[in-house]
């Protein structure tokens, strides 16, 4: 069984209740009635329920267990704009305006899970990824002790002696250009969690760099070796070690031999990279040039998993994000 149906399969036990905003797009719907008919999640169309029905009926779509709400009208807006308030009203915003971003099925998404009526929310289909997150980041917030939302990806490699069974998690590779130390240890034990509850491995984290335990001495080594540290002090529990060169983190003769004794070094199963550019490039060459297949960006250190779709996004992905999403919601409920 391979990852992404490992993923499906335990969407299916879980069971959370993802929200859709776009729910009158056509990808959307085709994935809904999928979604649907593999289990995989409790659904929630958002839109004009009479334009979604007559969509889904010329498609020759089934949805019929999907819920649909329309934003403009959800006997919810009530609730869901004092909740608004509540959070922003020291900001200037009114209750008059809430009911107004509540017209917008984003804002709505976002809603919905911090009153407790979903557990995650996929959109991008048709939304540029400011307009997704915006609401996220001003609603739903991060997590406990985290600031930063970082990217990750899964990397599947057909040769099965790879990180974890072909597979390496590779972070940050979406978001944040130029974390500090603190950033970059969040980073780091939200990568893991996340390697956890989505893939089920017991995360083995390695905090890359062109230095090893000190082989070489600059400012960009000090900084992945203090989050290093930062994040054994976050998650005593967590397997991470650093900082590390490439080699030293795969490479268990190569490991053994600049890092003896340490319990990541040549079986690291989660890779850091210092910064966004490293990390971009690094899983670019690694899905071109190795052939390994990319599965993400999957956004995280949101207080509930809320994530980005590409405007290019196939009917597929849209229904393995939704997993995924399920996935990240577990048992956590915002």
């Amino acid at each position: 069984m391979d990852l992404l149906e490992k993923i499906k399969v335990n969407a299916v036990k879980l069971q959370n209740h993802i929200v859709l905003p776009e729910g009158s797009e056509l990808r959307t719907l085709k994935a809904t009635a999928q979604i649907l008919q593999e289990k995989i999640a409790r659904i929630t169309l958002l839109g004009n329920p009479s334009v979604i029905a007559a969509m889904a009926k010329q498609e020759g779509l089934s949805i019929a267990g999907a819920n649909i709400v329309d934003p403009t009208t959800d006997v919810n807006r009530q609730k869901y704009a004092e909740i608004m308030v509540e959070l922003r009203g020291s900001k200037g915003l009114t209750i008059e305006k809430a009911y107004d971003l509540l017209n917008d099925p984003l804002c709505f998404a976002v809603m919905m899970i911090k009153a407790g009526d979903a557990d995650g929310e996929v959109a991008g289909a048709i939304n540029a990824t400011g307009d997704v997150l915006r609401p996220a980041f001003q609603y739903v917030k991060t997590l406990p002790g985290v600031t930063v939302v970082s990217g990750l990806f899964f990397m599947i490699f057909k040769d099965k002696t790879i990180g974890d069974n072909g597979m390496l998690v590779f972070a940050d590779c979406a978001v944040m250009p130029d974390p500090n130390a603190t950033q970059l240890a969040e980073i780091a034990v939200t990568t893991a969690r996340s390697a956890k509850s989505i893939a089920n491995i017991e995360p083995r984290v390695a905090m890359l760099s062109f230095s090893t335990k000190g082989s070489a001495q600059h400012e960009l080594v000090d900084k992945v070796a203090n989050a290093t540290r930062i994040a054994q002090e976050m998650n005593p529990d967590l397997l991470i070690d650093g900082e590390m060169q490439l080699d030293a983190a795969l490479v268990p003769e190569v490991g053994q031999l600049k890092s003896p004794g340490s319990k990541v070094a040549g079986r690291a199963n989660v890779l850091v990279f210092p910064g966004l550019e490293s990390g971009n490039i690094g899983y670019k060459l690694v899905q071109r040039l190795a052939g390994a297949e990319a599965i993400g960006p999957v956004l995280q250190g949101m207080a509930a998993p809320i994530n980005d779709l590409s405007r290019g996004c196939s009917v597929s992905d849209i229904v393995n994000m939704v997993a995924i999403t399920a996935n990240q919601a577990g048992e956590k409920k915002v």
